[in-house]
């Protein structure tokens, strides 16, 4: 039996704060921008939909934002099922979800999470030190639009996710590095060479 057709929604709108409101999946890790990095790894994805302000030099994705703008990650995956929807994802297709930071994402990481599914609702990375990435899974989209809240502003992405079945996959540091401070760019850009 064939694997489902992949969409990918990445995350990546947001403040920063802990980096002074730099624009975040913009920021260059070995020489390529985070925002880069994470679209690439959803190589075998039909349509990628980016949520988020369209950045100058990004191709090959479908932009949009979530409404109102700022109001949160579950917001913003609400506005990216909806917009696949409108590409073609409907019933039976699996949606990467992906914050537009994570520095050691690769095509890999994401075949592996699609493989451990299974009869779950979806599977997640989970950090080295247990925490399950909710920005770092892969869901079947009818699981998605089926847990997603009313009004989904201001929601916790943590309380809608966590309501689904959930396959846990084991992450080394490197498939689960992100970007939130000043260090975590730092190890970042000593691990891709600048």
């Amino acid at each position: 039996m064939s694997q489902p057709a992949l969409y990918g929604i990445v995350l990546a709108g947001g403040s920063a704060l802990r980096l002074s409101g730099v624009d975040k999946p913009m920021l260059s890790v070995g020489g390529i921008p985070l925002l880069r990095r994470v679209i690439d790894a959803l190589s075998g994805a039909r349509h990628i939909v980016v949520v988020g302000p369209p950045r100058d030099g990004i191709a090959g994705v479908h932009w949009t934002q979530e409404e109102p703008r700022g109001s949160g990650p579950v917001a913003a995956l609400a506005a990216g099922l909806a917009r696949c929807g409108e590409l073609g994802c409907h019933s039976g297709c699996d949606v990467a979800v992906l914050a537009g930071d994570l520095a050691g994402l690769a095509p890999d990481t994401v075949a592996l999470l699609r493989a451990a599914i299974g009869d779950a609702d979806g599977a997640v990375l989970v950090d080295p030190d247990g925490r399950r990435q909710w920005l770092v899974g892969v869901w079947r989209a009818d699981a998605l639009r089926d847990a997603l809240p009313a009004t989904p502003a201001n929601a916790a992405l943590h309380a809608m996710l966590g309501t689904l079945a959930v396959t846990e996959v084991r992450a080394s540091a490197r498939q689960a590095a992100d970007v939130d401070t000043e260090a975590d760019l730092r190890r970042a850009r000593d691990a891709h060479g600048g």
